[in-house]
């Protein structure tokens, strides 16, 4: 078994002991996975590099990632069922299933909300698997070797973007903080910076002369030249690439050995545990899940099409999974001088193929489908692809269920659903709208979106849960169609919304770019950087109705009795540059909320197209009875629990006096 210990340093209680449901108390475990994988075993042979990985004295490669575990005191009351939350950039995000925020300090103490997971009794597990996560106090990260080559540390070529909010001068060589890829030679001069308004814009490059690689610590602190630096400064909003050498090369695709060997471990090691060492969960874990979002459900679509999903001992990991808004994309989760972090589906290699089942490009001819490694082992795990409205908006989304060969909706896996969240942003949305983003202090040209998604989710993971263990279907996929014509090009709706009060719309939306990276890709190596831009892919989104509000997709009362329009989408603020530019293109993608009119004569002095609120609605009491209604037929449909209806009719009363000003608050 891959894990060789399992190393306990911490216990502590979980919610000041709070008891949840018929499960009782949980307790918090932390502390180190240490393995030992393989590197010829069939199983490990999909990890880039692993065969120029240090061996210890057996032939193995040795590694270990940080480790923690919210589990139930008694073990027993337990549902028998792992939740592996995928990190994103080291930080937990799981409890978003308990309507519990992603705080900004990962330091700071978990917290149960309405305690959806604990009630249902999982197990909810989080270990490393990024090697590039900065040792920052409370991130979990990986800690693996490098790749090393005849002539010892490999160098070769590497790309980085960079994009600021305010003027600066100087830029990590890393994607947002992570552990830098120094330069190998501070004078290079073939190092190549370029600088783009959009993405699909042409790039511009920037004289060698005007830039340079810096140190800019003690040379004790920092001895290698890790920092760009610019005197005139950067632009806030452009896009800067980067193109240089670097040297060292971190095996990132072991980040998939440690998820499925810590799986392994938990569901099948017989190791007593003593408080310290062995396997706290043995002879209790029937079944696995993992959820990812954003970047951590790119990495599970990855993970997905290496096929790596079975142990050294030919079991299966993961029996179900939930790649959660990760759109059409996967990234640099097996790739030589990979950087995990890095999240632009214009610049990032491996993108085809999207679907579950197999297509071919019609402009390369490239063949494939997402599932084919798992396919051929007869060992698919029930999968749920789920996306907003944001991962289609930003141009890939719709291409994990288009078959672009004939512009229809794809054939679908029988162990796939695929699930779009209308009219939501990436992240969840606040009530009342933030104008600021608190994380990073991002301003939009209207106040972001603020449906709640998070009732979507928790229904998924039930259902996935039914599906696994009993058989039980789970609801039929609901997504922009081309077969019913739900779905169309994302420009074609840009006149549309210039037709509402206060709203700029951009000169060009985006789309995903087809990218060649030079004929060692498919061995985790891109021997060309920059990439040949090819051809667009389509970029489809779901249209709208006469509210404005998304029709294709899982339609939560927010859309389908509005107070509101919500998007996707949201340009940015002047305030931070490139007000063109979609908010979230390099990260953190964003949407917009507009309130209907509150009354026919507001309507009509603002020539707003929307019907009001009080033309739509006799009186609070009219709406919220539609609301509940409409919440009704979603938990009939299975896309919505029961339990959580009294929470999502709560909160349309409080948007519904909010913008309808029956009190002038929420």
């Amino acid at each position: 078994m891959a894990i060789t210990e399992l190393e306990i340093t911490k216990r502590t209680r979980f919610a000041s002991g709070e008891s949840f449901g018929d499960v009782g108390p949980y307790e918090l475990l932390e502390g180190t996975a240490h393995y030992a994988v393989d590197p010829l075993h069939a199983r490990n042979q999909g990890i880039t590099d692993l065969d120029l990985a240090p061996r210890n004295s057996v032939g193995m490669v040795e590694f270990s990632a940080d480790f923690a575990m919210l589990q139930p005191v008694n073990i027993d009351r337990g549902n028998r069922r792992i939740l592996f939350d995928v990190v994103n950039r080291g930080r937990k995000t799981a409890l978003s299933l308990n309507s519990v925020p992603t705080p900004n300090d990962p330091t700071a103490p978990l917290e149960a909300g309405n305690g959806y997971l604990m009630r249902r009794g999982y197990t909810v597990v989080w270990g490393g698997w990024q090697a590039d996560v900065p040792p920052t106090p409370g991130l979990i990260g990986l800690h693996g070797p490098e790749a090393i080559g005849p002539q010892g540390q490999l160098t070769g070529k590497i790309m980085c973007q960079f994009q600021c909010n305010e003027p600066t001068q100087v830029f990590l060589l890393a994607d947002r903080q992570h552990l830098p890829n120094p330069a190998a030679d501070p004078e290079e001069a073939e190092a190549i910076l370029t600088v783009r308004d959009l993405p699909n814009s042409p790039a511009t490059s920037v004289d060698r002369s005007q830039w340079s690689f810096v140190r800019v610590e003690d040379e004790d602190l920092e001895p290698q030249h890790s920092h760009i630096y610019m005197p005139s400064g950067f632009e806030p909003g452009k896009i800067y690439q980067l193109v240089y050498t670097t040297t060292g090369s971190r095996i990132v695709g072991l980040g998939f050995a440690a998820m499925r060997d810590a799986v392994s471990f938990l569901k099948h090691a017989p190791a007593p545990f003593d408080g310290r060492r062995g396997n706290p969960c043995a002879g209790a874990i029937d079944n696995a899940y993992a959820m990812g979002r954003s970047q951590s459900g790119r990495f599970l679509r990855q993970y997905i099409h290496v096929g790596i999903n079975e142990d050294e001992e030919d079991r299966p990991a993961l029996d179900g999974i939930i790649p959660h808004v990760a759109g059409g994309m996967r990234g640099e989760f097996n790739l030589r001088f990979g950087q995990p972090s890095k999240d632009v589906c214009y610049i990032i290699p491996e993108m085809f193929p999207f679907t579950d089942t197999p297509q071919t490009d019609p402009v390369t001819g490239a063949q494939g489908g997402l599932l084919d490694t798992l396919e051929r082992r007869s060992r698919v795990p029930k999968i749920m692809f789920t996306n907003t409205s944001a991962e289609y908006w930003r141009g890939d989304a719709a291409l994990i269920h288009t078959d672009l060969e004939y512009l229809t909706d794809a054939p679908e896996s029988p162990s796939v659903r695929r699930y779009h969240f209308a009219g939501c942003q990436h992240g969840s949305g606040e009530f009342p709208p933030l104008e600021i983003r608190t994380n990073d202090g991002i301003k939009g040209q209207l106040p972001f979106n603020s449906v709640d998604y998070a009732p979507l989710l928790r229904a998924a993971l039930d259902n996935l849960d039914l599906w696994v263990t009993t058989g039980e279907e789970p609801p039929a996929s609901r997504h922009p169609s081309l077969n019913d014509g739900t779905a169309v090009e994302s420009h074609t709706l840009l006149e549309r919304f210039a037709q509402l009060p206060n709203v700029r719309i951009p000169t060009h939306t985006t789309r995903a770019i087809r990218l060649d990276y030079g004929p060692e890709s498919h061995l985790g190596r891109t021997a060309k950087l920059p990439a040949d831009e090819g051809e667009e892919f389509p970029a489809l989104v779901a249209d709208l109705d006469e509210s404005f509000n998304e029709r294709g997709g899982i339609r939560l009362p927010d859309l389908t009795v509005p107070v509101a329009t919500y998007t996707g989408w949201n340009l940015r603020d002047e305030s931070i540059g490139n007000p063109n530019l979609f908010i979230g293109i390099t990260g953190g993608l964003a949407g917009w909320t507009l309130p209907l009119p509150a009354t026919r004569d507001e309507r009509e002095a603002a020539a707003d197209p929307r019907s009001s609120i009080e033309e739509r609605y006799a009186n609070r009491e009219d709406y919220l009875e539609q609301v509940n209604r409409a919440a009704m037929d979603l938990v009939a449909e299975r896309y919505l629990l029961e339990e959580d209806v009294a929470e999502v009719v709560d909160l349309a009363g409080k948007k519904y006096d909010y913008w309808a000003g029956n009190d002038g608050e929420c």
